[in-house]
C-alpha cells in the first residue's frame, strides 16, 4: 500500500512540472533598436551649398600640392562665388551666427578673388593661408557638419620659419606649402605637418 501512495506522489509531482514546463509563457524576444541616423542641424540647401564650397577648397589645395596655379586659380574663382552665395539665411541659428556667418562668408569671397590675382606661388599660399583661417572660423560658427574637417599644421610652410594651416577631408598630411616641385626638397617634405583639430559637428 505505501508502494501504492509513493507511486501516486511521483507521478502527481512529475505531472504538475511537466504542466509547468508546458505552460510557461515563452521569453520575448529581445528588441533591437535601429542605432538613430544622423541628423543634420542644418538645412538640406545650405549643406549641400557648403559641401560644394569646400570642394573647391580642396581642389585648390590639391592644385597647390602639385605647383598647378592655373587650376588653382579656376578652383578660387568658383570658391569665390559660392562663397557670395552661400544660403546663409538657411542656417537654423540665431541673428547674431547669422551675421556673423554672412562676414566671415563675404571675407572667404574676397580672399577667393585676391588669390586670382596674386602673381607668384608663395603669394598665393599665403592667400590660401588667410582663406584657410577664415573657412575654419566659418565652419566653427554654422557648426557645419557634413562631414569631418581637420586641421593641419605646417611649422614651415614660408621661408622654412613662418607657420601656415590647411583644411582636408583626411587626416593624412600632403603638405600643400611645400608640395611636390619644391626647389629644394622636391617630395621629400610632403608629409611634413601635424593634425592640430578635427571638426566634427555631426549628431545623432
Amino acid at each position: 500500500m505505501r508502494k501504492w501512495v509513493i507511486l501516486i506522489i511521483i507521478f502527481a509531482m512529475a505531472g504538475l512540472l511537466a504542466y509547468r514546463l508546458l505552460s510557461k509563457k515563452e521569453d520575448k524576444p529581445v528588441e533591437v533598436k535601429d542605432q538613430a541616423l544622423r541628423i543634420s542641424k542644418n538645412s538640406g540647401p545650405f549643406n549641400n551649398a557648403f559641401a560644394a564650397l569646400m570642394t573647391d577648397y580642396y581642389t585648390m589645395k590639391d592644385a597647390l600640392v602639385e605647383w598647378d596655379t592655373l587650376k588653382a586659380d579656376q578652383a578660387a574663382y568658383t570658391l569665390g562665388q559660392k562663397a557670395d552665395s552661400l544660403p546663409i539665411k538657411e542656417l537654423k541659428a540665431d541673428s547674431n551666427i547669422i551675421m556673423t556667418a554672412q562676414s566671415m562668408a563675404a571675407s572667404i569671397g574676397g580672399e577667393a578673388k585676391g588669390f586670382t590675382g596674386e602673381t607668384t606661388i608663395e603669394a598665393k599660399r599665403r592667400a590660401f593661408n588667410a582663406l584657410t583661417d577664415q573657412l575654419y572660423t566659418l565652419i566653427n560658427a554654422v557648426r557645419y557638419d557634413g562631414e569631418t574637417i581637420y586641421h593641419i599644421r605646417c611649422p614651415m610652410a614660408f621661408k622654412d620659419s613662418e607657420e601656415g594651416f590647411w583644411l582636408s577631408n583626411t587626416s593624412k598630411v600632403i603638405n600643400p606649402y611645400l608640395g611636390k616641385k619644391h626647389p629644394v626638397y622636391k617630395e621629400k617634405m610632403l608629409g611634413c605637418g601635424e593634425l592640430i583639430d578635427s571638426l566634427n559637428f555631426a549628431k545623432k
